[in-house]
């Protein structure tokens, strides 16, 4: 009896729990119904979620440049230069020094004379032709007496200068009897966009066929360079000896060609872009040189108070801060004080694009320029002249133009004084020739001359004036500015 009384409260508990179980779980599907939660669903997106967070941070770039920079790497040369630098004894000991009698017992004139003796230089180029054109930098092999190229695979051949643009910063080479060579594909920099990958090959501090990595930072960038600046900034790591070496894309292709650094900065270098040596090297093969396009006016950049003060819109276009005397700009009446906003039909946003619209209108051409004067749009008509050749200096076939002294000179620009801490207007020497009249004088590239044989120049223009003067005479007095500081300089011929 006692058995059976608690066999049924045993079915009664079970049967409790039961019911328990089942109203709980018709709660928990209510709760379900009335929020319209799908718990399945809501799993399955969790689990998407993950997958997706899995994919994203599970593909970290592995890949390597070792098949890109084999491939590459043959088109690539070390260039090796000889120069001769003129090499002086301290000041103090030069003839005529303080110390001069002092120490006559154990220097003779000779010795005190400043001498020359060859100097070495090196660089970085590129293969253009497989039938020895080779593309590096002006300043690698400027001033040069002997060019030898080393090749990949460690041939050394001597290479002539085929032509050489210093606006540019930009040379040619060429190197014979090597057999077919190794030549680099020529790509689009235009294409290029900031954060692309870029490879950097060259021979920096002479160690030979380095790869460097990076992106483009940059492009566009003026950095003060010439008035053709338009360089792609990288922060693949470029060092001495990179100079004239190229810049590669992804796909193989020379994009740029690697020129400048910053010395105190990390991380910063500058690229030629391609596409602007495309245009370059057909005209420095067939003539040595480029020629360009030349209107004959000196600019500076519109700021925001200028814009005011000439009562103009916005801070845009190229401010003409003088005019050379008889020069296209002067004959088709554009005075100082205009702002030129369009030539040739394309517009002029900044003072930096000015030059190089100039320099790429054939010579000869009749184009219209836009200006605008005292807040009034005008419309002019000018005939682009040819920019003098050398640096735009003077005439080197001229018997009575600075290239007799040995002098390529240029006209000091506003901004290019302001570039160099000086109000001084007058003509700045860009290159001296070796063994010249102006080299053995000390005449420094840098130098700012003021006057020639005690008269005020303002131009290479007037320069040349005044030497043509003094044609007959066998010496030239000129005043320089070097370092903010003036001093006269004799010329003898």
């Amino acid at each position: 009896m006692i058995g059976k009384i608690r066999n049924g409260l045993y079915l009664k508990r079970v049967a409790l729990r039961k019911a328990r179980i089942a109203i709980l779980a018709s709660l928990l599907a209510g709760v379900v119904m009335a929020y319209g939660v799908d718990w399945r669903g809501h799993l399955r997106m969790r689990d998407a979620r993950a997958s997706a967070t899995a994919e994203i941070t599970a593909t970290p770039f592995h890949g390597s440049f070792a098949a890109i920079a084999e491939k590459l790497s043959p088109s690539v040369v070390n260039i090796r230069v000889t120069r001769v630098q003129k090499t002086e004894l301290p000041s103090d000991l030069l003839p005529g020094g303080p110390f001069r009698d002092r120490f006559h017992h154990f220097f003779d004139d000779r010795e005190l004379t400043p001498r020359r003796q060859p100097a070495t230089g090196a660089g970085s180029g590129v293969i253009v032709s497989g039938d020895g054109l080779i593309l590096t930098n002006n300043h690698v092999v400027e001033e040069s007496r002997e060019v030898t190229v080393t090749l990949a695979d460690q041939r050394e051949l001597k290479a002539e200068i085929v032509g050489r643009d210093p606006g540019t910063d930009l040379a040619v080479l060429r190197v014979r009897d090597a057999g077919g060579l190794p030549a680099a594909q020529l790509g689009d920099s235009d294409a290029l966009q900031v954060g692309d990958w870029v490879l950097a090959l060259g021979n920096p501090f002479g160690l030979s066929h380095t790869l460097t990595s990076g992106i483009v930072s940059a492009k566009g960038r003026v950095i003060g360079a010439g008035p053709y600046d338009d360089f792609i900034q990288t922060d693949a790591s470029i060092n001495p000896g990179n100079s004239g070496g190229p810049l590669f894309n992804m796909r193989g292709e020379v994009v740029g060609i690697n020129t400048a650094i910053i010395p105190h900065g990390q991380g910063i270098g500058f690229a030629v872009p391609v596409n602007l040596a495309k245009q370059l090297v057909p005209q420095l093969v067939e003539h040595g040189e480029v020629t360009r396009g030349y209107i004959g006016v000196n600019i500076q950049a519109v700021t925001g108070d200028l814009a005011r003060a000439l009562k103009l819109q916005k801070p845009e276009g190229a401010l003409v801060s003088d005019v050379v005397s008889g020069g296209p700009a002067d004959k088709a009446g554009v005075e100082q004080g205009d702002v030129i906003i369009s030539l040739n039909g394309k517009a002029v946003q900044s003072s930096q694009q000015l030059p190089s619209i100039v320099a790429s209108t054939p010579v000869g051409d009749d184009v219209s320029m836009k200006i605008i004067r005292s807040g009034k749009e005008r419309e002019l008509q000018v005939k682009v002249g040819k920019l003098p050749s050398r640096n735009q200096g003077a005439d080197p076939t001229d018997d009575s133009a600075p290239s007799r002294w040995g002098m390529e000179l240029q006209d000091l620009t506003p901004e290019m004084a302001r570039r160099r801490g000086t109000e001084q207007r007058g003509v700045l020497v860009v290159n001296v020739e070796p063994g010249s009249p102006a080299d053995q004088a000390s005449v420094r590239r840098g130098d700012i001359i003021v006057e020639v044989n005690r008269q005020a120049v303002h131009s290479v223009e007037s320069l040349k004036g005044v030497m043509t003067d003094a044609a007959a005479q066998d010496t030239l007095l000129l005043l320089v500015e070097r370092d903010r500081a003036r001093l006269f300089v004799a010329l003898s011929s």
